[in-house]
C-alpha cells in the first residue's frame, strides 16, 4: 500500500493506493485513521491515482464541483457500506439525506425488511475515502449535525464551502 499527503484548509490528508485506485483519504487526527489501509505503508508521490486526487481536492478547494466520476476509487468495505457509499457518491454539491432517507433507500432495493439508519451511520461513520465520497453531506433526521469522523467543525466547514443547507444544531 502506498501513501501520499495533502494539506488542505480542513488539515493535513492522508492518501493511500493500491497502487492503481484510490483507496482511502483521512484527515489527521479523525476517528478510523487510516483504518483500511493495510499492511506496510510506503510514501510515493507520483502515483497517477493521486495525481488524479490531488488534482480533484484543489478544485473541490477552490469551490469548483469536481465529479468522482473519473477518479480510480477502491475503498475496502463489506458489500453493505459499499452499497451506501454508492449512495453517498449520489448526494449532489450542497445538498445532505440524512441517515434515515439513505436506510429507506436501501430498505426499498432489498427484499429482506428495513435496513436501519443505525447500520447506515456505522458505514457512513467508516468511509474511508472522506470528502470524495461526501460523508460530510449526511445529517440527522431533524437537521441536526451528527457523526463525523473527521469532527464537527470540519464538517460544518465542508458544509458552509459547498452552500449546503444546514440547521448547525449539534448533537
Amino acid at each position: 500500500m502506498y501513501i501520499s499527503y495533502y494539506d488542505s484548509p480542513i488539515g493535513r490528508l492522508m492518501l493511500s493506493s493500491d497502487g492503481e485506485a484510490l483507496t482511502g483519504i483521512w484527515i489527521e487526527s479523525q476517528k478510523y485513521y487510516a483504518a483500511t489501509a493495510g499492511g506496510e505503508l510506503e510514501e510515493k508521490n507520483d502515483l497517477p491515482a493521486f495525481t488524479l486526487t490531488r488534482d480533484w481536492l484543489d478544485r473541490y478547494f477552490k469551490g469548483e464541483k469536481p465529479s468522482a466520476g473519473g477518479l480510480p476509487l477502491n475503498p475496502k468495505g463489506s458489500p453493505f457500506r459499499q452499497e451506501v457509499w454508492k449512495i453517498l457518491l449520489s448526494i449532489p454539491y450542497g445538498e445532505t439525506l440524512s441517515y434515515g432517507e439513505i436506510a429507506d433507500r436501501i430498505s426499498k432495493g432489498r427484499q429482506e425488511g428495513k435496513t436501519s439508519a443505525r447500520a447506515v451511520g456505522g458505514a457512513v461513520g467508516h468511509n474511508p475515502v472522506s470528502i470524495i465520497i461526501p460523508c460530510h453531506r449526511v445529517i440527522g433526521s431533524d437537521g441536526s449535525l451528527t457523526g463525523f469522523a473527521g469532527g464537527l467543525d470540519r464538517k460544518v466547514w465542508l458544509l458552509s464551502h459547498e452552500g449546503a443547507k444546514f440547521s448547525d444544531r449539534r448533537e
